[in-house]
């Protein structure tokens, strides 16, 4: 008979298959391989929890031993106030090292979590705005956020039964067996009931915990967008209906969690159960090997403390799997971004080889010497050749250093999608090359000055928004860009409040511009690309802004400007028309 997951013989949902397989795969293997890759402080945690897991065992058997001695010592009236003292020594000890592995866990989720969380926004940033517009964003925060503050659980609790069972069970099991086999082999063939089970009940509960994270991230999804055009819908009267939505995805929320808190105890009360069977039946067992004379009283009782410790590992390692699930979740959709980004290096780095823009020895560098010739300032021509974004007209044209190329056409021809797919926010075909390397090639911020229609403007001062992404502000430098993007009535120091609010949109779209051209003053072989930059301006302003750039201009900058004004006309070198046949 195939196997239900293999996808054949079957006409089931494979997408129901594709979630059992997946819940399966992660109890098969409780530790995915690529937390070990990704976060170094897990592989540190990892080593400490076996040899505090070692130490463990060993006082729990040396504490069985000494608690054996002194009940029997008591029985045959000999002193045991030496048994007494190893037993108050041992009980500190354990409690020692249950607190150091508590406390070693809660490090090491701290640091994986900023490890991961710093690895999950670079990732972001190598697969580039594109790529992040299609996702789920709110989805993706709450993923950063709160899905990996979930991983204190997993590093605090799970990982440490787990690597206890590991290394506790078999040797608890060896002792028994070696104190009295009868007793070790009843735990051996109960042992694996308790896994199998486990692993029954763990399917469903992944399946259930995965339906509550989506929900989740669902819900934080709903409530960003509500929130970003509450205004939108208090005006078409529409906020009563989008309550409802975000009420009603919360009560999904609230019952899936509570599927999930069913799924917890139902595994609990199973591992309990089990495992009670299991120490009762070894129990029952030696007493009527005692009763019979055929077990001494001391190898009894050793093996009847040793039982419940030999099944505690595994039983705990049941509880804390649920415990710890949301934070599993959470380091799984971040693999997923990490694979991905991990997977378009590895493109881009075989596209360039195959193309041969680049020497084998500067692939092994990743591209670090590309950016330091582009910076050097060689050839610094924008050759785009046939460029295709969706189902647009290709474009071609060429923008050399000191001149202002103009892209100009009617409503839908493609000019801001000419301009998203140089900085990388849409796939194109074609391409498009700045000093003779393909931009798909090189971040954006390495060779891109730019500035969109929306400002999208963040909390914080104007001088922050202008210098963004500068780690040693100019002040200097942002007063000129402030003055060169005609915006000299706005003070630096001026505090913004969220998306920019407090100023008018002409202000907040010369912000942006300003932030434009600081970038380029900072790097003056970039290239300056403007979307729109006078569309909230009077003729006035509009006017100045065109000097200042085509002073950038003459001053040796390559400017790229998208505008429906017929003045920038008069500014422009070159004039690429869209949408215009041949």
């Amino acid at each position: 008979m195939p196997h239900p997951c293999s996808g054949r013989g079957t006409n089931c949902d494979r997408s129901v298959f594709a979630r059992v397989c997946g819940a399966g795969g992660a109890l098969v293997k409780p530790v995915d391989v690529r937390l070990l890759r990704y976060a170094s402080a897990a592989r540190g945690f990892l080593l400490l929890s076996g040899a505090i897991g070692v130490v463990q065992t060993a006082v729990t058997v040396a504490f069985a031993w000494m608690l054996t001695q002194a009940v029997t010592g008591v029985l045959a009236g000999r002193d045991v106030t030496a048994s007494l003292l190893w037993l108050l020594g041992l009980a500190a000890l354990r409690g020692v090292l249950i607190a150091a592995s508590d406390a070693a866990g809660t490090r090491a989720a701290a640091k994986t979590g900023m490890q991961l969380r710093a690895a999950l926004i670079a990732a972001v940033g190598r697969l580039g705005p594109g790529w992040l517009a299609q996702r789920n964003q709110a989805g993706l925060a709450v993923t950063a956020g709160h899905g990996l503050e979930a991983l204190d659980a997993y590093f605090a609790r799970y990982i440490p039964q787990l690597v206890l069972t590991v290394i506790a069970t078999p040797v608890l099991v060896a002792v028994m067996w070696w104190q009295d086999w009868p007793s070790g082999l009843t735990a051996i063939i109960t042992l694996p009931l308790i896994p199998l089970f486990l692993i029954l009940i763990g399917i469903a509960t992944r399946t259930v915990q995965r339906t509550q994270w989506q929900t989740l991230q669902r819900l934080a999804a709903r409530f960003a967008d509500t929130v970003q055009g509450l205004s939108t819908l208090r005006l078409f009267g529409r906020e009563r209906r989008a309550a409802a939505q975000i009420e009603a995805t919360a009560d999904e929320y609230r019952r899936e969690t509570m599927k999930v808190l069913r799924f917890s105890f139902l595994s609990g009360f199973a591992m309990e159960l089990l495992a009670s069977l299991a120490v009762a039946l070894i129990a029952v067992a030696v007493g009527f090997r005692l009763l019979s004379g055929d077990l001494s009283l001391e190898v009894g009782l050793f093996v009847l403390l040793l039982a419940p410790e030999a099944f505690l590992p595994i039983r705990q390692v049941g509880v804390q799997f649920h415990a710890a699930s949301e934070g599993v979740a959470a380091t799984e959709d971040v693999f997923e971004v990490l694979d991905a980004a991990e997977a378009r290096v590895v493109g881009v780095h075989n596209s360039a080889r195959n193309r041969g823009t680049v020497p084998e020895e500067e692939l092994s560098a990743g591209f670090g010497r590309v950016h330091a010739e582009l910076r050097t300032g060689n050839a610094r021509d924008l050759v785009v050749s046939d460029l295709r974004v969706r189902d647009l007209p290709p474009v071609s044209f060429t923008a050399v250093p000191g001149t202002i190329t103009l892209i100009e056409g009617p409503s839908g021809a493609g000019k801001s999608s000419l301009l998203a797919a140089l900085r990388g926010a849409v796939e194109f075909e074609g391409s498009a090359a700045i000093g003779g390397v393909d931009v798909r090639e090189l971040a954006p911020s390495e060779w891109l000055a730019w500035s969109g229609q929306r400002p999208q403007l963040s909390r914080g001062t104007i001088a922050a928004n202008v210098a963004l992404g500068d780690a040693d502000p100019d002040a200097d430098r942002i007063r000129r860009a402030l003055d060169d993007a005609c915006a000299q009535e706005l003070d630096p120091t001026f505090d913004l409040g969220v998306q920019g609010s407090g100023l008018s949109g002409g202000q907040a779209q010369r912000v942006a511009v300003a932030r434009a051209l600081y970038r380029q003053a900072g790097r003056p072989d970039a290239v300056l690309a403007l979307d729109e930059p006078s569309s909230a301006l009077d003729p006035e302003t509009e006017a100045r802004l065109w000097a200042s750039l085509r002073a950038r201009a003459d001053a040796g900058a390559t400017v790229l400007l998208v505008s429906h004004r017929r003045s920038a006309r008069v500014i422009s070198d070159h004039v690429v028309e869209l949408g215009v046949s041949a």
